[in-house]
């Protein structure tokens, strides 16, 4: 289980990583978090592996508690999906490209056998991709999230990237997302005066 928060910049990480623990989300010092900073304007992700699935009323607590100091700042609770070892597998990523949607409910089959089975499979063999990851939201919106770990930002964007999203398929299956953020983030590291 993926605790996601999002917050509107990185001096807050320090602030929202001392509240997990408040909120009886992090019991263990072990957990892992990883952070990721907005390329196009102030916000950072943070993803927080729970060991065990918390109290969704304990994640509401917490998103309600650090909007008292960050109005933006949201909690989203992810159940890993598929997983895609890429081209790159083993190297450093230092960039994140994350895809949020939500998808006409007529095309949500047609959505999932595609993101499974053609697009998340190809963007993941495009050398420069160490991983892809699909979540589902556990609730709230958007229910869907893909994201790709990348070792340069040319990765994206790069003509065997385009070439992935060109298909028949992908064409036939875009049009129906709504609801959609698509947002390519830098790795940061974490430090103890955030």
């Amino acid at each position: 289980m993926i605790l996601l928060i999002k917050l509107s910049g990185s001096g807050k990480c320090a602030d929202a990583l001392q509240r997990l623990e408040q909120f009886s989300l992090a019991r263990d010092q072990g957990v892992a978090v990883q952070a990721f900073e907005r390329v196009d304007a102030a916000g950072v992700y943070l993803y927080v592996a729970l060991k065990d699935a918390p109290d969704p009323a304990n994640v509401q607590a917490l998103e309600q508690d650090l909007q008292a100091n960050d109005s933006g700042a949201q909690c989203v609770l992810l159940e890993p999906g598929l997983h895609c070892a890429g081209a790159a597998a083993g190297h450093e990523a230092h960039w994140h490209y994350v895809v949020e949607t939500d998808v006409r409910p007529e095309a949500e089959a047609d959505f999932n056998a595609w993101y499974d089975t053609e697009h998340m499979p190809g963007l993941a063999a495009v050398p420069g991709t160490v991983q892809a990851q699909r979540y589902t939201a556990c609730f709230g919106q958007p229910r869907y999230y893909a994201t790709y770990d990348l070792q340069t930002q040319e990765t994206f964007g790069s003509p065997a990237w385009l070439q992935v999203r060109a298909t028949d398929w992908s064409s036939r299956v875009r049009p129906n997302f709504v609801n959609t953020s698509r947002t390519m983030f830098r790795r940061i590291a974490l430090q103890k005066e955030d």
